[in-house]
């Protein structure tokens, strides 16, 4: 009875987190798209670099003090005062610390531009660490609902109302950091409005220590990540220059797109939900093998169709200045299932007692990645990309494999979901080509990404709607109770 509610409310977590992601998805799209075409390679590649100390100093600001009250069975008020007086703290020491430093990190990155940039990053790192508290009490509360039309409302709030109007009028890269300022602003209020919490000091507490060492493991493992996730671009910053890095940026970010909407829809309803099934792993490994089965069963087609259609897509909606970051932009999409995979893994780990593995297992692929990324620069971000995915399937595998290992699942388990997302992919892959080789004589991109889209994607959805079988019963147990009209043609049989 009590996974079954666990299971009911989580499922309309997920409904609200996936309506608010297409949403998210759609004005981050358009965003994109207006600003890269207004402000061009080297203003992102500006921006770029902001956002790589605003991630930076996000993981030491951020929620490491509050995600103590996702992971705690019980939560008072003394516990959020505890964590909002730390968060605070932290807020207001990373915050100085970028604003100091602006001016040695402009020198360092070769272009006075970064200076301005980091100053306004710098309020940003503030207002990002005071959202935690509400935000963390609003996952463990499964209210994805509030928590998505926040991201929603200040993202469009920031850089369509604010980040545009402010690139047309000639701000260039500073219209970017004037919206990441706003959309923290608007967050802030919106989170503290629909979930408002005490915020007397709190210094000392009876859990201090078991909060300081989540908070610690929260750090760790953050900077790891930051690490695998963002030496890259500190290397072609350095090496190379802004353009590369704007080209690199707005790729990587575009094809990362689908990943992190999904993964922040799903990973907090996965990590709250599963907290309340510590003492029942089998429960808990049932749902993350369902969890992975839809990921290799629907991203293993869709990243390949996403990577066929890289290149016309760059050049209509960037423009020719882009081209080069088509070919980065497909190598990304062919990630789409291993980062996905990788990013509804980590809660296995932290839901099992073992949250210190996350950054552990990762390390060595840090100590090889880096001088490997700085190597490769000098030949251009092409090889720098390769090895970005490399780095990327290498941490899915390992993360997958401490996960099965916590759970006592073998991988062959996850044999037959691979397989039939590679069925899928082979299908539709034809499917594109067959329709590049009808509209070749064209020459037109618009044209060639229109008719490769729709036999792509059109045959996935005729194969999903004529043959559901090859999807499997998880993925289509999982479509039945999310599309209760298409529930009998989905829906797995029941085995006698």
């Amino acid at each position: 009875m009590r996974a079954t509610k666990l299971r009911t409310l989580a499922e309309r977590a997920f409904k609200w987190s996936a309506l608010t992601t297409i949403g998210r998805f759609a004005l981050q799209l358009v965003a994109q798209v207006v600003l890269a075409r207004l402000l061009g390679p080297s203003n992102y590649g500006v921006y770029g670099i902001g956002l790589v100390v605003l991630t930076f100093a996000g993981f030491l600001a951020g929620n490491a003090f509050s995600y103590s009250l996702v992971l705690k069975k019980e939560v008072d008020d003394d516990d959020v005062r505890f964590a909002f007086t730390w968060q605070l703290m932290a807020g207001l020491v990373c915050a100085a610390g970028v604003y100091a430093s602006a001016g040695w990190l402009a020198t360092y990155f070769g272009d006075p531009r970064v200076e301005p940039m980091l100053r306004w990053i710098s309020v940003a790192v503030l207002l990002q660490s005071l959202i935690a508290p509400s935000s963390c009490l609003m996952t463990r509360e499964l209210n994805f609902r509030d928590i998505g039309l926040i991201h929603l409302g200040s993202y469009g709030a920031g850089y369509l109302m604010v980040g545009v109007p402010l690139a047309l009028r000639g701000f260039e890269a500073q219209a970017l950091a004037g919206a990441c300022v706003v959309q923290a602003l608007v967050a802030l209020v919106a989170s503290f409005a629909l979930r408002p919490h005490p915020i007397k000091p709190l210094l000392r507490h009876p859990m201090s220590a078991d909060t300081f060492d989540t908070g610690r493991t929260v750090f760790f493992t953050n900077m790891v990540n930051w690490l695998l996730t963002n030496v890259d671009r500190i290397v072609i910053g350095r090496l190379l220059n802004t353009h590369s890095v704007g080209l690199y940026n707005v790729a990587y970010n575009f094809a990362s797109i689908p990943y992190v909407l999904l993964v922040n829809s799903l990973q907090p309803t996965f990590l709250a939900a599963g907290a309340r099934l510590q003492d029942d792993l089998r429960q808990l490994g049932q749902a993350w093998l369902t969890l992975l089965a839809c990921m290799m069963v629907f991203l293993i087609p869709a990243g390949v169709l996403l990577s066929m259609l890289a290149g016309d897509l760059v050049r209509v909606l960037y423009g020719p200045a882009w081209s080069e970051a088509g070919w980065v932009m497909a190598i990304m999409f062919l990630c789409l299932p291993a980062w996905c995979c990788l990013g509804m893994s980590t809660p296995v780990l932290w839901n099992t007692g073992r949250k210190h593995l996350e950054a552990m297992l990762q390390l060595p692929m840090l100590a090889a990645a880096v001088p490997l990324w700085w190597l490769l620069a000098p030949l251009g971000i092409r090889a720098i990309v390769i090895a970005a995915a490399g780095v990327i399937f290498a941490r899915a595998i390992v993360i997958v494999a401490a996960g099965l290992r916590a759970l006592d699942l073998s991988w062959r388990l996850l044999l037959p979901f691979a397989l039939r997302g590679l069925a899928l992919a082979a299908v539709c892959g034809v499917a594109v080509t067959l329709g590049r080789q009808f509209v070749s004589s064209l020459h037109q991109p618009l044209a060639t990404l229109i008719v490769e889209g729709c036999t792509g994607f059109g045959t996935l959805l005729l194969v999903t709607l004529v043959w559901p079988q090859v999807l499997g019963p998880e993925a289509r147990g999982v479509l039945s109770r999310l599309i209760p009209s298409m529930g009998p043609r989905w829906a797995p049989q029941a085995r006698p």
